[in-house]
């Protein structure tokens, strides 16, 4: 450990593999509390879409930074980063362990390694590709990106307008890739990190979100998709699970289509997580389904 004794358990994996149960047991285990890396858990006005953790399991465990912002306030990951370092701070005041856990990779990067400092992108770019966003689509920014840098299109959410004009602001103000400013030093923290990843069969995954997704529609997902529809052109709602109801409020398509397309991005969702935490050499990776004593795991890694 640090000098301090202060170690951070990193807690993540793909959506639906099981992140929020064993962060409890985990969090039970060392008797401590859980801060939130889910970027889609921070809305209060979001909850069953974005698979908060139940009133039960909030009780059972305290959790940290879910549910403390709203749809309608300008967060961002650097935002973030200076909340949960804070957040830690306090926290290690009490406890020598705590767990971070959620399936937002740059979320839990920021936390561990700090934020790449980027370069000033003039106004005229930013706003020049908000235009092209609003007027022809998506699709236009995800082919430039994958012309201009390969290497951060193969992992960044496409679905993100945000993080695509992030990139490419970068890209069109300096000349270079995205991925250039990605690379620098690591921040220095004052604390252990030690980094855990669940993983399933893929097939087991499948059906699990797709269950998930059946359980969410049963649980009132449509109803909770209703009333922040017309907010519907926030950032924060450009998210897998209410998107694709949105489309179905317009008439776009079916309800039942709408279902099967919340499935469909939600398994693409899975894939890219996948392949961002995949490049992290530093996670030690767990079998989900057989994973039974959190104390043997902790004693096989001191």
């Amino acid at each position: 450990m640090k000098a301090n004794n202060k170690r951070l358990i990193v807690l993540t994996g793909a959506t639906a593999v099981g992140k929020t149960k064993e962060a409890i047991n985990l969090a039970k285990t060392l008797n401590t509390e859980i801060i939130s890396a889910d970027s889609r858990q921070f809305y209060k006005e979001l909850n069953i879409g974005v698979a908060t953790p139940s009133k039960e399991e909030l009780e059972e465990v305290k959790h940290h930074l879910i549910g403390h912002i709203s749809i309608n306030d300008d967060y961002n990951v650097v935002l973030y980063e200076k909340d949960a370092l804070e957040r830690i701070e306090i926290l290690f005041k009490t406890y020598d362990t705590l767990i971070l856990t959620g399936g937002s990779g740059m979320y839990i990067d920021v936390v561990c390694n700090g934020i790449d400092s980027l370069p000033d992108v003039d106004i005229e770019i930013r706003n020049e590709l908000n235009r092209i966003f609003k007027e022809e689509g998506l699709a236009i920014l995800q082919e430039e990106l994958k012309e201009k840098d390969i290497e951060y299109y193969n992992i960044v959410d496409k679905q993100n307008h945000m993080r695509l004009i992030r990139a490419l602001e970068v890209i069109r103000q300096t000349g270079n890739t995205f991925s250039f400013y990605r690379t620098n030093k690591k921040a220095q923290r004052n604390f252990e990190i030690v980094k855990f990843a669940l993983q399933r069969e893929r097939s087991e995954l499948i059906e699990r979100i797709n269950k998930r997704v059946d359980l969410m529609m049963e649980d009132g997902l449509l109803e909770e998709a209703k009333t922040v529809y017309p907010y519907k052109h926030l950032s924060a709602l450009n998210t897998v699970g209410y998107k694709e109801l949105f489309k179905y409020f317009d008439g776009e398509i079916s309800l039942e289509n709408a279902i099967e397309d919340i499935k469909t991005n939600t398994r693409r969702y899975a894939k890219r997580q996948m392949t961002w935490f995949r490049k992290d050499k530093e996670y030690i990776w767990l079998d989900a389904k057989n994973l039974i004593n959190w104390k043997e795991v902790l004693y096989e890694q001191k």
